[in-house]
């Protein structure tokens, strides 16, 4: 039963993208990012349709009379940049050939769709049903997750979408740290009171959930996400006090082994967790240094190059003829794609915060946006700051999610420059009365 609901859905969408390819782009965040299909049992389960959401989308878009051209701000030259050099990186790479290109499709699905969805997105209405579309795929896990949480008391972890990238409990509270942010904004935003109050509910059990993964870098992200929310809040002082209030009581909650599993953050030499980290980052770097350019390629977690690049110290014997992913955004971009990668990648977190902050300044002086983009933006910073503190951990650097960060800031630039456009226009002037207007005869 299950099965035959989720295709009848889909379907009806897929439909609806054939005449408004808009609706191709909701409904691939919607698979990408949630793995519907994955909670199913029968033939559902294993039906690509993310690939027919995709096919259906591509071939509907040159029909379409909503489609603009590609905005190409900063970050999207970014984007570009870096998925070129990813190209680049996986000719060149050291890997096994079949696993580099496998994951080169992954990310080049991932880039393609999302310039699709700049392409064909631009009003109000428009980003906020992306909105809650990104907030209410991930959201579920996490209002399920907290409420998993209280009930059990914490003692289990809280685990994400099975077979994607945010499967793991760490990955799945680095996402929901990056969705909280985007909850307050629709929160401030709903004209409906039940849904207002809605969305204050799933807030708390979405970071009860965050605590409930047990995941020490999540804590950090949480940690710095609820520090510049409560700053970029109307009031800064009490919202702050609030969010802090709310995370200790949290935390007072959680039982002795997540307290335990948290205090490895400062001894973390004696975590062999935390230590086999520091050999994999220190595996990568020498990587880097062998090839400062492009790096290793795609899939550098393999014993062929952790046998060739793994340092040698004392300290580390008990993890020689092992290996490990990444276990930071920052290590993974340098250990594939070499210094070059890594600076393409900063660019598009640095370029997100700047144009977030740049875009708030400017619809402030535009009546018609000043309800709502200069909050969407303070929160895409937020949620920025959430995902690159929370990703320094986890091997996160090709997660699609936070790159919806990036679309939001563009299209809100979009909207900020037809305002602009709009305000500057110089009036028409009135057309004059023919003989007949004159005189009122017919």
């Amino acid at each position: 039963m299950r099965d035959i609901a989720l295709a009848l859905i889909i379907v009806v969408l897929l439909f609806k993208a054939v005449r408004k390819p808009e609706y191709g782009a909701y409904t691939w965040a919607w698979l990408s990012l949630m793995n519907p299909h994955k909670m199913t049992y029968g033939f559902a389960y294993a039906t690509p349709w993310a690939y027919a959401t995709a096919v259906i989308t591509l071939l509907s878009l040159p029909f379409s009379k909503s489609r603009r051209p590609l905005p190409m701000s900063g970050g999207v030259v970014a984007l570009l940049l870096l998925w070129a050099w990813m190209t680049v990186t996986s000719v060149v790479s050291i890997n096994a050939s079949d696993p580099v290109w496998d994951r080169w499709i992954f990310v080049s699905k991932i880039h393609l769709m999302l310039l699709v969805t700049l392409m064909l997105l631009r009003s109000r209405q428009q980003i906020d049903t992306l909105i809650w579309v990104v907030v209410v795929s991930i959201g579920f896990f996490g209002l399920k997750g907290g409420i998993f949480t209280v009930l059990t008391g914490g003692a289990y972890r809280v685990w994400g979408p099975p077979e994607s990238m945010m499967e793991e409990n760490n990955a799945l509270a680095v996402a929901l740290i990056i969705v909280l942010p985007l909850m307050y904004y629709l929160r401030h935003t709903a004209s409906n009171r039940w849904v207002r109050i809605g969305l204050l509910v799933s807030m708390v059990f979405v970071g009860a959930s965050i605590l409930g993964s047990q995941s020490r870098g999540a804590l950090l992200g949480l940690l710095s996400m609820a520090f510049l929310l409560g700053l970029k809040s109307k009031h800064p002082f009490r919202f702050t006090l609030v969010m802090f209030v709310l995370i200790g009581i949290g935390v007072a909650f959680m039982p002795d082994s997540w307290t335990e599993r948290m205090d490895t953050i400062q001894n973390f030499r004696t975590d062999d967790s935390a230590l086999s980290r520091l050999y994999t980052w220190r595996t990568l770097w020498n990587v880097a240094l062998d090839r400062p350019l492009v790096g290793a390629g795609f899939r550098a977690d393999n014993l062929a190059l952790f046998d060739r690049y793994a340092p040698t110290d004392a300290v580390y014997a008990a993890f020689q003829g092992q290996f490990w992913v990444a276990h930071s955004i920052y290590f993974q971009a340098l250990g594939e794609h070499g210094f070059i990668g890594l600076i393409l990648y900063l660019a598009l977190w640095l370029w997100t915060w700047i144009a977030a902050g740049r875009t708030a300044r400017l619809a402030e002086r535009l009546p018609a946006l000043q309800g709502w983009v200069p909050l969407l933006m303070r929160m895409c910073q937020v949620s920025t700051i959430g995902f690159c503190a929370g990703g320094a951990f986890l091997s996160l650097m090709n997660l699609d999610l936070p790159l919806y960060l990036l679309a939001f800031v563009t299209l809100c630039q979009c909207a900020v420059k037809e305002q602009q456009q709009l305000a500057t226009a110089p009036a028409r002037p009135p057309q004059a009365a023919g003989p007949m207007q004159a005189t009122g005869r017919s």
